[in-house]
């Protein structure tokens, strides 16, 4: 038997799967508990993401980055506009 992940959800009494999946007899399983789904989690969730890449930008582009000038372009990119 192949691996697969199902959604369920406990309601106080039984695990039930959200949708039909044939389970053999004693078949094995693995059961992991999620956190609640809050909208202040996945904010939460967001906003470390979004710190992380403002994070990661302001150090690859910092102050003592160097300008960039048109003339060292080797290979100019056809679909910039030039703006």
């Amino acid at each position: 038997m192949k691996t697969v992940t199902l959604s369920a959800t406990f309601d106080g009494q039984q695990i039930r799967l959200e949708e039909d999946y044939p389970l053999p007899k004693d078949a094995r399983l693995l059961v992991t508990v999620l956190p609640p789904a809050a909208a202040d989690s996945e904010d939460e969730f967001r906003r470390g993401w979004y710190g992380l890449a403002a994070e990661s930008l302001a150090g690859a582009y910092g102050p003592d980055e160097p300008d960039y000038t048109l003339d060292i372009v080797k290979e100019p990119n056809p679909h910039y506009e030039g703006r």
